[in-house]
């Protein structure tokens, strides 16, 4: 059995693979684009319905970058993870699940080091 998978460009980053921990960001949280690149964490609380009572995982937190735009009417929520993403948080049984997230910033901190060389000339 073979299975396709179709690649489409995200509104963010065209073709440029940005990994699996990504999502979509909906109408509120898109800005015009502003929000690609942005992390977020994201939670899982709960269970939207009764198929899958307990969803979420022994883990139910995950970092995603915002890679793309989820438009209404299609999107049911304020993120769309990736199936990788959803699946760290939650059973993908589910379909759907209750979530917190928040901003997540990423500080870098930089060292500069510098290396002399001294020579002597010993007369």
């Amino acid at each position: 059995m073979f299975r396709y998978i179709v690649i489409t460009a995200s509104a963010c980053y065209g073709y440029q693979d940005q990994g699996v921990m990504i999502a979509a960001a909906n109408q509120d949280l898109w800005q015009g684009g502003a929000v690609c690149g942005t992390y977020f964490q994201v939670t899982c609380t709960g269970a939207l319905n009764q198929g899958v009572p307990h969803p979420c995982t022994s883990t139910p937190t995950v970092t995603v970058m915002i890679t793309d735009f989820c438009p209404p009417p299609g999107c049911k929520g304020n993120l769309d993870l990736s199936h990788e993403a959803f699946s760290t948080i939650a059973d993908p049984r589910a379909g759907g699940v209750k979530i917190s997230y928040q901003q997540y910033v990423i500080q870098y901190v930089f060292f500069k080091f510098c290396f002399y060389t001294f020579y002597w000339r010993l007369a």
